[in-house]
């Protein structure tokens, strides 16, 4: 894929930071199914991992800054999740190589939602260490697996299906038998 198709699907997915928790905050299910993780993971497994970390960082700034979600405050833990779902869901996809693309697909989401709620678990806890507000393993399991989990399975099933439709749509290359993945 070129690269100013990378930098389009990117705007694309950026501007979907913005909007889908808007949509997802006004049905009122916002905060149980964290729709902006959806663009970003999405980004970076269509346009690779630089792609995904700019998405990851700046689509909740954007968002922040056009509706206030989420608060200012939130964008101290809430980047680095991101930015490191987008970071770790490219640079995995480009990896790894099962001869098929679901299965790509999956090994790829399941190891950047974990290293992205663990980024955002580790600078809540430095946030809230400045702070000398108490946080431990326990709030932060809650928080990030607990509380999160309607989402994950969401993304789990959603983000997947979006990607072979875009291959079959011919709108993204698809994954070969040869040495570069699978079937689509």
């Amino acid at each position: 894929m070129s690269s100013v198709k990378k930098a389009c699907y990117c705007s694309i997915c950026t501007a979907l930071c913005y909007i889908l928790p808007l949509l997802f905050h006004a049905l009122g299910i916002g905060a149980v199914f964290s729709p902006m993780h959806i663009p970003v993971l999405l980004c970076g497994l269509l346009c690779g991992w630089p792609y995904g970390l700019f998405c990851g960082a700046a689509g909740p700034v954007v968002s922040s800054l056009l509706s206030g979600m989420p608060a200012a405050m939130q964008l101290v833990y809430m980047v680095p999740e991101l930015a490191v779902y987008g970071l770790c869901a490219g640079l995995l996809y480009n990896r790894v190589h099962t001869r098929s693309a679901a299965a790509d697909l999956y090994l790829a989401l399941v190891p950047a939602m974990i290293a992205g709620r663990v980024a955002g678990g580790a600078a809540r806890a430095l946030f809230y260490l400045s702070t000398a507000q108490p946080y431990s393993v326990g709030l932060w399991a809650s928080a990030y697996f607990v509380e999160t989990l309607p989402g994950a399975v969401l993304h789990l099933l959603l983000i997947p299906a979006l990607v072979l439709i875009l291959a079959k749509a011919g709108l993204i290359p698809a994954r070969t038998a040869g040495g570069r993945g699978g079937r689509v």
